[in-house]
């Protein structure tokens, strides 16, 4: 479903004359192309859509990381045109879920569960990825895991 709604906008873009976002889309569509050929490799199917989500996610937070760079550097157009990619991107995710979601959601899973202590944590993050799929940030959910565990 995502890669269709991807391919659509993809034509939609070009259409419209609409060059970045024309090539965000084409740097997606590669991207999720590469990560399918290597899940070929190792046998696996082509990646589902709560993989894709990941995949996207991923993108985001590397031109993340670029947008802080180039404005430590002084290169402000070039951290405009990641923005820029990162909001044609974000528009292909479901919504992000607010701080106070993302904490009664691990409080539903760690119950849910049963997890008891930190030697869980690795069920209730692959039960939060199952469940949320790019809809939260892993990295600061299992931080959040960590202390629900260890009290």
């Amino acid at each position: 479903m995502l890669r269709e709604n991807i391919n659509t906008a993809v034509k939609e873009a070009m259409k419209a004359k609409d060059e970045r976002k024309l090539s965000t889309l084409r740097m997606v569509n590669s991207t999720i192309k590469n990560a399918d050929i290597e899940a070929r490799g190792q046998g696996k199917p082509p990646l589902g859509d709560g993989d894709l989500l990941s995949l996207l996610q991923k993108m985001i937070k590397q031109r993340q990381e670029s947008v802080e760079l180039y404005d430590k550097g002084g290169r402000a157009e070039l951290a405009d045109q990641e923005r820029a990619e990162i909001a044609v991107i974000q528009a292909y995710l479901p919504q992000q879920m607010s701080d106070d979601e993302v904490k009664t959601a691990i409080a539903a899973v760690i119950s849910e569960t049963g997890a008891a202590g930190i030697k869980d944590m690795g069920k209730v993050i692959a039960a939060l990825k199952a469940k949320y799929a790019g809809q939260m940030d892993f990295g600061k959910a299992s931080g959040l895991v960590k202390a629900a565990l260890t009290g």
